[in-house]
């Protein structure tokens, strides 16, 4: 995960050092006419598909069931009694999340003539699935000196409503196909960002160490997370009125999530401990409406008139 987080912040870094030594140019000796720079801010909601391999990614991790490690005292035959770790299972059932989402977009960029460049913001409201009851009845087996179960013991413990959801940016390269300023345009876009994807689990699940099964790590009330890098390609079509457009535009997003830590324990979407680069991509398909700034140029003709 740390190489290609740096690999994308080196690239990111690198790209904004040659756009800003044109974009601050001299007018008139620059690479392009400076002043000539449109910036744009817009607004977009779109419908999220996601693949089936992402869909059983979010299912399988956010509705992990596990179990509670406990320190009880338990019967030792003719010796009294002894310290022992007792595992408490049980089961709840939740509604599963569907295969689609809704996408919401703020999008700050530029335009000079053709050529658009933005960051996209996007997020999505979280996933929810209520929980059943407030608590759950989890058992645990008192095996004797023989190994057969002498006593069952139950406990409850606490659930919470499994969540998931997401955020992240990516860094867009358009072109307008049909000129600067028609009044219907064809836009193709692609890009490169960064994407956080978040769960809320079940209950306070303990995580044993395979290596160790004395140690367990427990998982709190809390959102845990893991980060991906993306590609981002789309299609706008854009109806244009001089400073406001409105278009609809769809496309793919290529996503792959790197291992979710849980505490100190890695989760994975199949046998837990295990790597987890998962598949997240989406297609999309949305509307968005745009306002486009004047540029220092055209001020000064306003100015003039």
């Amino acid at each position: 995960m740390k190489t290609k987080i740096t690999s994308f912040l080196t690239f990111a870094v690198a790209s904004l050092i040659a756009f800003s030594s044109t974009a601050f140019a001299d007018g008139e000796t620059g690479f392009y006419e400076s002043d000539h720079v449109r910036g744009f801010i817009s607004i977009g909601a779109d419908y999220r598909g996601m693949r089936s391999a992402f869909q059983d990614y979010v299912n399988s991790v956010a509705f992990r069931n596990g179990v509670h490690m406990e320190e009880e005292t338990v019967p030792a035959g003719d010796t009294g009694t002894v310290q022992d770790t007792l595992v408490y299972a049980g089961t709840f059932k939740y509604s599963k999340f569907n295969d689609y989402y809704l996408g919401l977009h703020v999008n700050v960029g530029a335009q000079y003539k053709q050529f658009l460049t933005w960051f996209d913001f996007n997020f999505m409201p979280p996933q929810v699935s209520e929980r059943p009851s407030k608590t759950y009845s989890a058992s645990a087996g008192v095996e004797g000196s023989d190994g057969s179960i002498v006593e069952v013991r139950t406990k409850k413990y606490p659930l919470y409503d499994i969540e998931w959801y997401s955020y992240g940016v990516d860094w867009m390269f358009g072109w307008k196909l049909f000129g600067e300023n028609t009044i219907i345009n064809l836009i193709p876009a692609v890009g490169f960002g960064l994407n956080l994807i978040n769960f809320h689990f079940a209950s306070n699940f303990d995580l044993v160490y395979l290596e160790d099964p004395s140690k367990w790590d427990t998982m709190r009330d809390r959102d845990y997370s893991t980060l991906a890098t993306t590609v981002n390609s789309e299609l706008e079509l854009r109806l244009e009125f001089s400073r406001f457009a409105i278009g609809a535009y769809g496309g793919y997003r290529f996503i792959r999530y790197n291992e979710l830590k849980v505490e100190s324990r890695t989760m994975s979407n199949s046998i837990p401990y295990q790597n987890t680069d998962a598949n997240g991509d989406t297609w999309f398909a949305g509307l968005r409406i745009t306002w486009i700034f004047l540029s220092d140029w055209q001020k000064k003709q306003k100015d003039r008139l």
